[in-house]
C-alpha cells in the first residue's frame, strides 16, 4: 500500500458555501467583466458577445432567485436543470443555491426514461428545461413525478417569468436564505451517466466543491485569475464543467458559453480564450483534423516532421539540459510553418488546456505541449467534486494524472486500487445505502474503482478500471485502457473496444471516424457515399487498421497483444445507446450489441 498526501491551502468554514464568491465579487470588483454573454442570429452563430459584470451577475442571480422563493421552493428542495452549455444554465445553478435550494442536473441529451429516473428518484419540486422538445418530453412524464410542481422554458423566457414574479419578494429573504445555507448543505445531487446500470444520484454539499475549487485555484493561478478567460462547452451536467464554472467565478475570470460544439471553432476564434477545458477525444480530433487537412493539401510530409519534432521537444524539456539547439532551431522553424496555425484554431490567446474525463496518452500530452499549448491532465470523478489530482504548471509529468491537489489523499491498496480522502469527497449516494456503503470505507474513503500506481514524488498514473481489468483465459491481466488510447491515436479510428475476458487472446473492435472517412475513400478511388458497411474487409481500410493495432501492440508483452480486430459497421454514439453525455464508452452496452461479432472471433 502507498500514500501520499498534500495539505489543504484552504479551509471552507461551516458558514460558508458556493454563493459567497457572487456576492465578494459584487462588492470587491463590481466592474470586473465575469461572463460573456453570446447573442445568436437564426443559425445559432455569434453576433455579440455581451459583457456580464460582477454586480451585474450578483444582481441577476438575486433576482431569478427570488422568483423560485415566489414559486414556493424551499431551502433544501431540489430544482432540476436540463439545458445545453449557455449563460442561463450558470445563472439559473447560482440562484438555485442562493434560494437555499439543491440543483439536480440532467443531461439535455437524456431520454424521456433517464430524465424520468433522476426527477423522481431527487424528488424535484421543479425543472427549469431549455427547448419546447425538452417541455414536450418533460409532459410525457409528468404522470410519473408526482412532486414535479413547476416547468420552465428557457426559450419560452423562464429567466423573466422567474424575474418578474420574484418582484413581490423582498431581495432581504434571498439574502436569509443564502446565510441559511451552511458548508455542510446538500449543493446539488449529479447523477453519473452510468457506464454501467441505472444512474446513481451523488450527493455534493458546499464544502466538497467549494473546498475543491479553493484549493486547486491557488496551484494554477496560470489559469484562474482576473485577466484569464474561458469559453465553456463540455456539458454543464458533468461535474468537471460545473467545476470551471465555480473556478471562474472564485478567481473573477471570464467566461463565455458554446452551446453548439458546430460552432465551436468559429467561437474559439472570436472569442479568444486564454484556456480551454475538454476531454481527450476532442484534442484527439483537432490532432487528427489538422493531420488529414495537410494530407489533403499535399503537405503531410511537412506535418509528419513537424509532430516529430513537437513531441520530442516536449520530451526533451524533461531532460536535464533540455532541448538541444539544433532541436530549437527545428522547433522555431516548425513554429512559424505549422504550430503557430493550429494555435490559431484555438484563438490564438490560447496557454493552457485542462484535460480529463479519460486517459488523454503520453504521444497527445507531448504533442500539445510541443506546439505551445501544454495540456494539464487531471484525474477525479463525480465524487470527488471533482477534481482531486492534476499536473501543475509547476510540476508536470506527461503520461501521469499529476500528483493530488492540496487538501486531498491519494492511496493505492494492495491490489492496486486508488483510494481518495480529503474534503472534496461526497456524502453517498442519494437514497441508495447499499452502494454508498460499498463506495466509501468507514473512515471516509472513496474506493475509485480505478487502478493506479503513485510514484516516489506523488504522481499518479492510471492503469485501468478495476471491474474492466480482462483475464485471459490463460490468467494474463489486461489493462484494456492502453490499448484502446494508442488504437485510437490512428486518424481513421473513431472508437476501440478491447476484449478478452476469459478468453484465449486479446481482440478488438474497432469502429472508423466518420470525419476521416471521405479522404480515405478518395485516396482508395472509391465513391464519397461508400459506408462502413461495404468496407469492413476493404484490404486497404484493414491494412490502416492492422497498422494502428500494431504500432498498440508495441506497448505491452505478446500474451497482451491484440491479436484480431473486427471492423464494425457504424461508430458508437450516445442515440445508439454505446456512449455517454461525457464520451466514455458503455462497455456493457458494446459487448451486448455486437455479442455475435465477439463470439465469432473466438469461435473454433
Amino acid at each position: 500500500m502507498r500514500e501520499f498526501s498534500v495539505p489543504p491551502i484552504v479551509t471552507v468554514g461551516e458558514a460558508a458555501n458556493l454563493t459567497d464568491p457572487v456576492w465578494d465579487n459584487a462588492e470587491v470588483a463590481p466592474d470586473t467583466v465575469q461572463f460573456a454573454r453570446a447573442t445568436r442570429s437564426a443559425d445559432g452563430t455569434v453576433t455579440t458577445w455581451a459583457e456580464v459584470t460582477c454586480l451585474q451577475f450578483r444582481d441577476e442571480v438575486a433576482a431569478v432567485a427570488r422568483g423560485l422563493i415566489a414559486a414556493g421552493v424551499q431551502q433544501g428542495d431540489r430544482v432540476a436543470l436540463m439545458s445545453r452549455t449557455r449563460y442561463e444554465w450558470t445563472l439559473l445553478d447560482y440562484a438555485i443555491w442562493a434560494a437555499g435550494a439543491v440543483t439536480v442536473p440532467i443531461y439535455e441529451t437524456s431520454s424521456p426514461e433517464q430524465a424520468a429516473w433522476i426527477l423522481a428518484d431527487s424528488g424535484a419540486v421543479a425543472v427549469v428545461v431549455e427547448t419546447p422538445a425538452h417541455a414536450a418530453l418533460v409532459d410525457g412524464i409528468r404522470e410519473r413525478v408526482p412532486e414535479l410542481n413547476h416547468v420552465w422554458q428557457i426559450e419560452q423566457g423562464a429567466v423573466d417569468e422567474l424575474v418578474t414574479t420574484g418582484a413581490a419578494v423582498e431581495l432581504a429573504e434571498v439574502e436569509q436564505r443564502r446565510k441559511a445555507t451552511r458548508a455542510s448543505d446538500l449543493a446539488t445531487i449529479i447523477y453519473t451517466s452510468g457506464t454501467t446500470g441505472r444512474p446513481k444520484g451523488c450527493m455534493l454539499t458546499h464544502r466538497n466543491m467549494y473546498a475543491d475549487i479553493a484549493n486547486a485555484v491557488p496551484v494554477l493561478p496560470n489559469l484562474f485569475n482576473a485577466g484569464a478567460a474561458t469559453l465553456l462547452f463540455l456539458p454543464l451536467a458533468h461535474a468537471f464543467a460545473r467545476l470551471i464554472q465555480i473556478g471562474v467565478v472564485q478567481a473573477r475570470a471570464t467566461m463565455a458559453h458554446c452551446s453548439d460544439t458546430k460552432n465551436l471553432i468559429a467561437e474559439l476564434q472570436d472569442f479568444r480564450p486564454t484556456f480551454v477545458l475538454s476531454v481527450p477525444r476532442v484534442f484527439e480530433k483537432v490532432y487528427n483534423g489538422a493531420k488529414q487537412k495537410a494530407e489533403a493539401n499535399g503537405k503531410g510530409g511537412i506535418f509528419a516532421r513537424a509532430e516529430q519534432v513537437a513531441i520530442a521537444y516536449s520530451e526533451a524539456l524533461e531532460t536535464p539540459r533540455g532541448p538541444s539547439l539544433a532541436l530549437r532551431a527545428q522547433h522555431a522553424v516548425f513554429d512559424r510553418l505549422v504550430y503557430r496555425k493550429l494555435r490559431a484554431a484555438l484563438g490564438g490567446r490560447c496557454r493552457d488546456a485542462i484535460s480529463g474525463g479519460a486517459p488523454l496518452g503520453a504521444r497527445l500530452g507531448h504533442f500539445f505541449r510541443g506546439i505551445g499549448v501544454p495540456i494539464l491532465e487531471g484525474y477525479g470523478l463525480t465524487e470527488t467534486s471533482p477534481a482531486a489530482a492534476a499536473n501543475l504548471p509547476t510540476g508536470t509529468r506527461i503520461g501521469t494524472v499529476g500528483r493530488p491537489l492540496p487538501g486531498v489523499t491519494v492511496r493505492i491498496e494492495d491490489d492496486g486500487e486508488i483510494l481518495i480522502a480529503g474534503d472534496l469527497v461526497f456524502q453517498g449516494y442519494w437514497h441508495n445505502e447499499v452502494a454508498t456503503a460499498e463506495a466509501l470505507t468507514a473512515d471516509g474513503w472513496f474506493r475509485t474503482g480505478d487502478l493506479g500506481q503513485l510514484d516516489d514524488d506523488g504522481y499518479l498514473t492510471i492503469t485501468g478500471r478495476k471491474k474492466e481489468l480482462i483475464v485471459t483465459a490463460a490468467g494474463k491481466n489486461v489493462a484494456p485502457a492502453v490499448l484502446e488510447d494508442l488504437v485510437r491515436s490512428h486518424p481513421l479510428v473513431s472508437q476501440c473496444v478491447v476484449v478478452g475476458d476469459r478468453q484465449p487472446f486479446i481482440a478488438a473492435l474497432v469502429t472508423i471516424d466518420e470525419e476521416a472517412l471521405p479522404t480515405f475513400l478518395e485516396n482508395a478511388g472509391l465513391p464519397a457515399d461508400t459506408p462502413v458497411e461495404q468496407l469492413r474487409e476493404h484490404e486497404g481500410l484493414r491494412a490502416e487498421i492492422q497498422s494502428a493495432i500494431d504500432t498498440a501492440n508495441q506497448s505491452v508483452s505478446k500474451a497482451e497483444a491484440i491479436k484480431v480486430f473486427r471492423i464494425l459497421p457504424q461508430d458508437f454514439t450516445e442515440t445508439t445507446g454505446e456512449m455517454t453525455p461525457s464520451m466514455k464508452v458503455k462497455r456493457q452496452v458494446v459487448h451486448k450489441t455486437y455479442a455475435a461479432e465477439i463470439a465469432d472471433i473466438y469461435r473454433g
